[in-house]
């Protein structure tokens, strides 16, 4: 088939990956979103998937918006089969969803129906679950809810953070939708409409969500601290000054400490949860670069009784 591939940021580039690799599909064009200002400079800096795409002499289209005309003439001069789509960050209008004769095909880092939405790895997290996946699905209208062709499931360790299963989805996912390509090229590969049922929406993790309670259990903290780890960073506060959690772990035999309440060694510093107590591994005062846990503590002198967060 003769495929436009759209993405944008670096989790989809192995997916674009694979698709190149195939052999099987022509990849015409790449659609992504414009250059965003980044770094220091705030210089305007093309996607992940914009720069492999250039490298891979693809053609790039960055509309500002999907539904903008040009765009739309240049998509239906390209006249693609199917347009495969990782992490785009835009929504696609009607009129762009009806050019390709096979619809836009999106690989979601979900078992659908469960976790619709922009964060689904970080909720599947922050929930507690032990299993999840990817997904690849006939995009519609509505949010994420659209018939699924295929599926592959993978484990939630016990340490993963959101970035790190992530980019094992990344991976499993990309060789998810090439093998969806193909089924739907040979006409062996159906959609199949999602069940009614295990609905739960993983609506987009702000900087208030990732805020450290410290009156929640153990066990939900560590959840916290993983799922928004590395965006958009799990926070709390020490004397008055914000105070990002980069790593935790729970200590069950550690029942000492009140919510908030730290407690310093020689070699580890510890905060109270409303279980047991996690153990600070990373953390990352403002302004300066993350350092573990006892080094940030000896600097700062912990007094007896000292407390995070307000």
């Amino acid at each position: 088939m003769k495929l436009v591939f759209a993405g944008t940021p670096e989790v989809a580039v192995p997916a674009l990956d694979a698709l190149l690799a195939s052999g099987r599909h022509e990849v015409a064009a790449v659609v992504t979103r414009p250059d965003a200002p980044a770094g220091r400079g705030r210089r305007l800096v093309a996607s992940p998937v914009a720069e492999r795409a250039e490298e891979a002499g693809i053609e790039v289209l960055k509309p500002v918006r999907p539904k903008d005309p040009d765009f739309l003439e240049r998509l239906r001069e390209i006249a693609p089969d199917c347009c495969p789509v990782v992490a785009y960050g835009a929504l696609l209008p009607r009129v762009a969803l009806d050019i390709p004769a096979h619809g836009w095909v999106n690989l979601h880092f979900s078992l659908l129906p469960a976790w619709r939405g922009a964060a689904p790895v970080q909720h599947a997290i922050m929930a507690g679950d032990e299993i999840t996946g990817a997904s690849t699905f006939l995009i519609e209208e509505g949010l994420d809810s659209g018939p699924v062709y295929g599926t592959v499931t993978e484990e939630i360790r016990p340490t993963d953070t959101s970035g790190d299963l992530l980019t094992r989805l990344a991976f499993a996912g990309a060789g998810l939708l090439a093998a969806t390509m193909d089924g739907i090229e040979d006409g062996t590969l159906k959609a199949v409409p999602q069940p009614a049922e295990g609905v739960s929406l993983a609506p987009k993790v702000n900087v208030e969500d990732a805020r450290v309670d410290w009156r929640a259990p153990a066990l939900r903290v560590d959840r916290v601290v993983r799922g928004c780890t590395p965006a958009p960073g799990a926070w709390t506060t020490f004397r008055g000054e914000r105070l990002k959690i980069v790593q935790a772990r729970p200590v069950s035999e550690r029942t000492d400490l009140t919510p908030a309440q730290l407690a310093a060694g020689k070699n580890n510093v510890y905060a109270g949860t409303g279980s047991y107590a996690v153990e600070l591994l990373w953390v990352q005062p403002q302004g300066k670069k993350p350092m573990r846990g006892a080094d940030w503590a000896r600097g700062v002198r912990i007094a007896v009784g000292e407390t995070l967060g307000d």
